[in-house]
Order: C-alpha cells, then sequence, then structure tokens
C-alpha cells in the first residue's frame, strides 16, 4: 500500500576523521548467526550478519583509516540500528573521506530526521543532485518550530474500527474526524481531499507509484493530528489523489497511518485484541517474551529476522499492509526453503506473475503461523523493497510477514530498545 521511493569537508573535518574511526565500540545487537571472522564483511552485511559485518568493517578501518567504505558501512549499519551517534560519527567521516558519496549524505540526513532535527537534513538532502532529496529539504525547510510535538496523555488505546482489509482507527486531521489504516510500510499519508480539507499547502511534489499508476505525491505540513488521547502537531506529511481498498462500508479511508508515525511511540498493534496502542517513549520501553532484534531500512521499512520452515532465521519485512495474505517471498526463496509453489494459479501485480505459497509453517522467533497462504514473485518488484531486493537496502530480504499472519498476535515495535516484540498466539 506504500508509495516508495528511495539517500566538501575541509581539512578540519578530515582531522577528525581519525579519532571516529578510532572509536569502534560496541555500537551493534547480535543476530545470533553465526559467522567466521575471515570472511568478506560485504558478503556479511548482505546476508544481513550486522553484528560481524561491523567487526570487519572496523577491522578494515583499524589497518586503513581512510577506507571511506567501511567507514560508511559502520555508519549505516549503526542508523539501522537506531545508534544515532555512532551514525553521526561514521556517516560524517565517510563523507569527509569521500565527499562525492551521496548515499552517506542521504543517511545522515535520514539520522537528523529520525531524531526530528530536520533543519540539519536540509543541506545535505540540497547536495545529492536528485529530486527526491530535493523535495524533501523544501519540505524540512519549511518547518518552523519544533517538530512532531506531543501534547496529551502518556498513552492511549484506540479501538480497531474494522480488521478488514487492514486494521484502521479513527483520528482527526486539524480537528476533522477520519478513518486511517494502520500500514507499517507507510509513512503519514493522507488522502487528497482530506489535505485539502484540512487546507494544506503543498510545498513541494516528487513522482510516485501506486497501484501500477503513476502519482504526484504532495509534501506539506500538517498542524494537528489528534490520535485518541494525544495529540502530535507540527508534522510533515503527505498526501496523493489515488484510490486505497475501500473501507467495508465503500467509503475511501482518510489516509494511512504508518511507520513515521510509530517510531515517535512505543507503539503496539494488537490485533488479538483489535487495539493500536501508543505510549510515549520517554515513559515506556518494550520488555517480556517474544522479543526479537529491529532494524529500521530507509525512512520506514522495519526488518527482523524470520524463518521459512526451516529456511532461517534471516532478515524479513514487516509489513502489516499486505491485503488478503500474510506472506511475500520470491520464487528463489521459496525453493531454497522447500516450499511448493502452484505454478497453475498465477495471479499478476503490477505486470509480476505470483504464484500461490501456503507454507506449513513461518515464524518470528516463538511467533509461528501455520499454513499461512502466500505468494512468490517470479522476479522482484523494480524499485520495490521486500523480498530479493539486495540492491534496494544492500542486503537480503527472504521474506515479508503481512496481515493474515498477525492475526492471533500483538507487535510492539520499540524504536529506542530497537526490538519488535510479537506475543500472544500459539508458539
Amino acid at each position: 500500500m506504500t508509495l516508495t521511493d528511495d539517500l566538501p569537508p575541509g581539512r578540519r573535518a578530515f582531522l577528525r576523521t581519525a579519532a571516529v574511526i578510532g572509536a569502534a565500540g560496541a555500537i551493534l545487537p547480535t543476530t545470533g548467526i553465526a559467522a567466521a571472522a575471515v570472511q568478506d564483511p560485504d558478503e556479511l552485511f548482505k546476508k544481513g550478519e550486522f553484528d560481524e559485518a561491523a567487526r570487519g568493517y572496523r577491522r578494515l578501518l583499524g589497518k586503513d583509516p581512510k577506507n571511506a567504505h567501511a567507514a560508511a558501512q559502520l555508519g549505516y549499519i549503526a542508523l539501522l540500528c537506531n545508534r544515532f551517534a555512532a551514525a553521526e560519527r561514521y556517516l560524517t567521516a565517510a563523507i569527509a573521506l569521500d565527499p562525492g558519496g551521496v548515499a552517506s549524505r542521504q543517511r545522515l540526513a535520514e539520522c537528523y530526521v529520525r531524531q526530528d532535527k530536520l533543519a540539519r537534513a536540509v543541506p545535505l538532502l540540497q547536495k545529492t543532485g536528485r529530486p527526491r532529496d530535493a523535495a524533501y529539504a523544501t519540505l524540512y525547510g519549511h518547518v518552523t518550530g519544533t517538530p512532531w510535538q506531543l501534547r496529551g496523555a502518556q498513552s492511549t488505546r484506540v479501538p480497531f474500527k474494522t480488521m478488514e482489509p487492514l486494521p484502521a482507527v479513527e483520528a482527526s486531521v486539524n480537528g476533522k474526524k477520519g478513518t486511517f489504516y494502520l500500514d507499517t510500510y507507510a509513512t503519514l499519508d493522507l488522502a487528497q481531499e482530506v489535505a485539502e480539507e484540512a487546507g494544506l499547502r503543498s510545498l513541494a511534489t516528487l513522482s510516485g507509484v501506486a497501484s501500477n499508476n503513476p502519482v504526484t505525491i504532495h509534501l506539506g505540513v500538517l498542524e494537528s493530528f489528534r490520535i485518541g488521547d494525544i495529540e502530535v502537531r507540527n508534522l510533515p506529511v503527505q498526501w496523493i489523489d489515488a484510490q486505497r481498498p475501500p473501507l467495508p462500508d465503500g467509503s475511501q479511508p482518510a489516509g494511512v497511518l504508518g511507520t513515521t508515525l510509530f517510531y515517535h511511540f512505543l507503539a503496539t498493534m494488537d490485533y488479538a485484541g483489535q487495539a493500536l496502542v501508543l505510549r510515549r517513549k520517554s515513559t515506556a520501553r518494550g520488555k517480556g517474551a517474544g522479543r526479537l532484534p529491529l532494524w529500521l531500512a530507509g525512512d520506514h521499512y522495519p526488518c527482523t529476522l524470520g524463518s521459512l520452515d526451516d529456511y532461517g532465521p534471516r532478515v524479513v519485512t514487516l509489513d502489516t499492509g499486505g491485503v488478503g495474505h500474510g506472506l511475500d517471498t520470491t520464487v528463489e526463496y521459496a525453493k531454497r526453503a522447500g516450499l511448493t509453489v502452484d505454478y497453475d494459479h498465477p495471479i499478476e501485480k503490477n505486470g509480476v506473475p505470483l504464484y500461490p505459497v501456503t507454507p506449513e509453517r513461518i515464524s518470528l522467533g516463538r511467533a509461528v503461523g501455520r499454513n499461512v497462504r502466500g505468494f512468490a514473485a517470479a522476479k522482484t518488484f523494480p524499485g520495490q523493497p521486500g523480498p530479493g531486493q539486495a540492491e534496494q537496502f544492500g542486503f537480503e530480504i527472504i521474506a515479508n510477514f503481512t496481515h493474515e499472519f498477525f492475526k492471533p498476535f500483538a507487535l510492539t515495535f520499540d524504536y529506542t530498545g530497537m526490538n519488535v516484540y510479537v506475543t500472544g498466539g500459539r508458539s
């Protein structure tokens, strides 16, 4: 359901690089995947073995303090883990070593955006030469005062208005109520009619694709967004003129709430209890059983470890916005996992054939789904994150877990401790 796009210092900055590179303390959580210390860190990173890859990159920097690639990768791994101080140090060092490194500029900008330091992201985005970055630089440059201001209660529980085709809750935009889908593969997206009624001004635009059709994405600043007993003020949003899956009454949703909202809270999508729970991060941390590592790729793609039957654990994404199924993978990974691919009953999505698969077991840690309906793509979707798209983020993603899998469970996303908790259901 989400729209996707994709991230000349002086001598003083360069001299700071040596100190940054020397500080190679423990910045990363373990994935629990064993790897030989002598392996190529790029290969380890591609496999999603981030802690072992980081050790390899630190060894490379120990041998060659001017290794811009190693510094950039260490900064990227730290960013995946929301280790902001380390990400800033290593990415700044990488830019000093390689002033033309566009990816490091984008990732350093994203590091600031995740901390709501939007003004610091603007000059970095202005120098990448990419239209998408220029659009967001314009947007962030128009955000005056403190962004993402939280007001009201310390926590709120908002009941689902519906579970199908996706969980949806009631919220209000500048005081006007509407029904919003929950989708962790989205940002905070409004319907164009809702944005216009709220009086939002389009500050910048960029091109995107929705349902295989080109659309114009508008970027603006929203004064007030209220959900339950919490109000968020002065926040960047986007909107498009496109049809989404209708609500049960046939009407269109007011928009989609996604990860850029959720990572400002300790957010629980309680499918079993049919409610969204938001708690302020300053007063709550995730805890309990069902804990898995959490990484955030791009600006809004949550990743963890999962398995297809006995294949795994490997990196998977968590996209709660998949309508009518519980798993996305590719034919290649389905074969590696020994899944039966139904080539006789394909469907087509955005010009790509999808073949039904029904694994006996898929799992996120101890949370197990049995005979969950899914699809294996004949090839990857161009430019889209997800299974098989190592080129999108630089590491392999074997599957995406989505709506039908999550129904017996509650998912809690802790973007401070960088863990996701999958609780309830049967193991």
